[in-house]
């Protein structure tokens, strides 16, 4: 084999490694994103006890902020898969941003920040065995946060 016929192999293989790892096989079922809104996909690995931990998905914006709080409004739907039983999550619209607008000091300078979404529906239960599949609005990320239950409990008191 001569050593363009080499490089053609090596680059249709690298091509077909990149196509099949962006269209897995976990992913057919959930839709493509609408027009305006990505499909972002989160795995969680496995672990023991998976029913004591919760994803929090956190969704937002990189955006120049000042010394107030800032945040935009919105609520996470869950829906299902018709055919497949599977969750995914959407946010529709995220309204504001809104800020507590307060006076800044005078030598505060303004910032890149991440502005998360608040409202409902944030935070879901664990599984590694599927993606956890979210679609937000074009410019929004997605990021998130794991918790999980400490061993320790504690009694009510009745009252």
């Amino acid at each position: 084999m001569n050593h363009h016929a080499a490089l053609l192999a090596t680059l249709i293989c690298a091509a077909s490694v990149t196509a099949s790892a962006g269209d897995s096989s976990d992913m057919k079922p959930y839709p493509q994103a609408d027009p305006g809104f990505v499909r972002m996909v989160i795995r969680v690995p496995a672990v023991e006890l998976e029913s004591d931990r919760k994803v929090e998905i956190i969704v937002g914006r990189v955006m120049e902020v000042d010394c107030n709080q800032t945040w935009f409004g919105g609520d996470l739907d869950r829906r299902i898969v018709e055919g497949w039983g599977f969750s995914y999550y959407v946010l529709e619209s995220a309204g504001g941003p809104a800020s507590t607008m307060m006076a800044c000091p005078p030598d505060s300078e303004k910032t890149e920040g991440f502005v998360k979404v608040r409202g409902k529906g944030f935070l879901e239960r664990y599984n590694s065995k599927l993606p956890m599949v979210v679609y937000v609005p074009d410019g929004f990320q997605v990021r998130y946060r794991i918790w999980s239950a400490g061993d320790e409990t504690f009694s009510a008191a009745p009252e």
